[in-house]
């Protein structure tokens, strides 16, 4: 490499072709040369961008309609995407005997419960009203002792115990404490239907009373006359 100075008597220099190259990337390699220079940060953000551009370029190619076409098939994909989020996160707890599963809050009566359920039946908040009808029958069941009142018992257990000893109602008591279940645990929706079913199942509870002549009073029971 030849360097000539800066007056008309200066003789040519003649700088080795590596040192040159050295002596320059030091000299460029000063702070003052890269004050504006993008961070590494920014530097990373506009690789990533300008492969997600290849990427649409790519895809717009091989896609009919192009650009359009392919921010289509994005946002299709978002909303299946946002969708299976939406179900997978619904929330699914499996009742546990830890806890009070059934009864949320401090102790009611049964005529609480139900006063509760009507008052939500009226405005159509029917997983509500099927909430507060289970609860009415189970405590409605505890008042008159033919269930222990035991902290922590859910309604899968309650219809168990009531229908061993109610049989004629087991399948009733079951259906009860599977649609209690659906909508305070398995993310469902109940309607009217479901509601007027456990509201007659309570109605139906309500009148029958214990066989004073069998053994064993908390086993056996009857259908009281209407």
């Amino acid at each position: 490499m030849r360097v000539t100075g800066g007056t008309a008597g200066d003789v040519p220099v003649d700088i080795p072709r590596v040192p040159a190259r050295e002596a320059a990337e030091r000299e460029l390699s000063k702070p003052m040369y890269h004050e504006n220079d993008p961070s590494l940060l920014q530097r990373a953000l506009d690789r990533f961008w300008d492969w997600i551009g290849g990427l649409f370029d790519a895809a717009a190619g091989a896609t009919p309609g192009g650009v359009v076409g392919v921010v289509a098939v994005v946002l299709v994909v978002i909303a299946l995407v946002a969708a299976l989020w939406w179900r997978l996160s619904t929330p699914r707890r499996a009742p546990s005997g830890g806890g009070d599963a059934l009864f949320d809050d401090g102790p009611r009566t049964a005529a609480e419960h139900r006063a509760a359920a009507a008052r939500h039946a009226s405005a159509g908040q029917w997983n509500q009203a099927v909430q507060e009808r289970m609860r009415a029958i189970v405590r409605s069941l505890e008042e008159r002792t033919l269930l222990d009142s035991r902290p922590g018992r859910t309604a899968d257990e309650a219809a168990a115990e009531a229908g061993r000893s109610l049989p004629a109602h087991a399948d009733g008591l079951r259906s009860a404490a599977r649609a209690f279940d659906d909508v305070t645990y398995g993310g469902r929706t109940a309607d009217e239907s479901a509601y007027r079913r456990i509201e007659q199942l309570d109605t139906a509870l309500e009148r029958t009373k214990p066989s004073l002549g069998t053994a064993g009073v908390a086993s056996a029971f009857t259908e009281a006359p209407r």
